[in-house]
């Protein structure tokens, strides 16, 4: 079993960054992987690929090249003796579902958004037949791709795209100063960010009790809209240590499927202010891990916030109630066994 893996690009921040974790299940699992990557971006998942001995092929063009995008792919993955495709948003799955309809070979397509642009959603359910299996990386989003893209459950499998890693750095305890808030992802509107900013600007302008810090780790559209609005720390090289550095994380998003950084954050020890959507919604527990609010509502945010730096000295214990259930609901060996029984259905086709 070959499995060219192809994704859109090399971008830091996206979904590129879980496959050195997703790939080391398929090959433990008897199957050998190369990514076939469509645009290179600005490669900062690259490093992480290369560490795990990942075979990477990359093209040199753009994103809406879309037929020598394709031509590219065919021929990489028919030179490299590809038996089976494997592919990961949009754009990578509708090509990949062409190289595979013409080549005979068995495709397998993740998703991983909440949020698909309309004429997305469209070309996916017109074309949800061209891949054998699709892999949802919540229950969220497996939910969603049953209903708006109209693949059968029977072609649908769940694998949780978080595992999680019991040796990652562990956030030290508020014990005085300033409460440091953060967050981590791209400077998209789905994110929310404006959203956070205006809960920081209600807090300033209510006099909030309590001596507190937000920053944001990451790049993105939103930047000159924000920069003058909230702290902006650019791209993060080290998301562990970056979040390590914090008593309390922050995950404004309009929408999420499983949202990697929020749960990178439990991971860390840290308590969880998020939007109730995507897997968010089960994986934070009010009063208990942190604070669930609306999407969209700077108002409810502020208020989740004005409570949370009102008792620092409350922020370790839910951290720590955190983590331990995201280490028992993501542990490795649930992650491995999720990825292993797709293989086998694959073996099976």
């Amino acid at each position: 079993m070959r499995i060219a893996y192809a994704i859109n690009s090399l971008e830091g921040g996206g979904a590129a960054l879980p496959v050195p974790a997703v790939t080391d299940v398929l090959k433990r699992a008897g199957a050998e992987v190369a990514v076939f990557a469509l645009t290179p971006r600005d490669r900062r998942a690259l490093p992480a690929m290369r560490a795990a001995g990942l075979e990477v092929h990359v093209r040199s063009g753009g994103k809406r090249d879309h037929a020598a995008a394709l031509a590219w792919l065919d021929a990489e993955t028919r030179n490299w003796g590809a038996t089976h495709l494997w592919t990961s948003l949009t754009r990578a799955t509708l090509l990949g579902q062409m190289v595979g309809q013409r080549r005979g070979l068995p495709v397998v397509s993740w998703q991983h958004a909440a949020f698909l642009r309309p004429w997305n959603r469209r070309l996916l359910r017109w074309r949800q037949k061209h891949s054998a299996i699709w892999v949802a990386d919540s229950e969220a989003v497996l939910r969603l791709t049953h209903e708006r893209l109209g693949v059968p459950m029977e072609r649908l499998a769940l694998w949780p795209i978080f595992r999680a890693n019991p040796n990652a750095p562990h956030a030290v305890p508020w014990k005085t100063g300033p409460v440091r808030i953060g967050s981590l992802g791209r400077l998209h509107r789905v994110k929310g960010y404006d959203v956070l900013a205006d809960a920081q600007e209600l807090l300033a302008s209510s006099g909030a009790h309590g001596d507190f810090e937000i920053v944001i780790g990451g790049e993105g559209a939103q930047r000159a809209a924000l920069e003058e609005r909230i702290g902006l720390a650019g791209y993060i090289d080290s998301p562990s240590d970056f979040l390590a550095g914090l008593h309390l994380y922050v995950q404004p998003s309009r929408s999420e499927g499983l949202c990697v950084a929020a749960h990178e954050a439990m991971q860390a020890g840290l308590p969880v202010i998020a939007s109730a959507v995507g897997e968010l919604q089960h994986s934070v527990l009010p009063g208990e891990t942190g604070w669930l609010v609306p999407p969209g509502d700077p108002q409810a945010l502020a208020a989740a916030l004005r409570e949370a730096i009102a008792a620092p000295e409350r922020l370790a214990a839910m951290g720590e109630a955190g983590r331990a259930r995201l280490l028992a609901r993501y542990g490795a060996e649930r992650f491995e066994a999720a990825g292993r029984s797709i293989v086998e259905r694959l073996r099976a086709l």
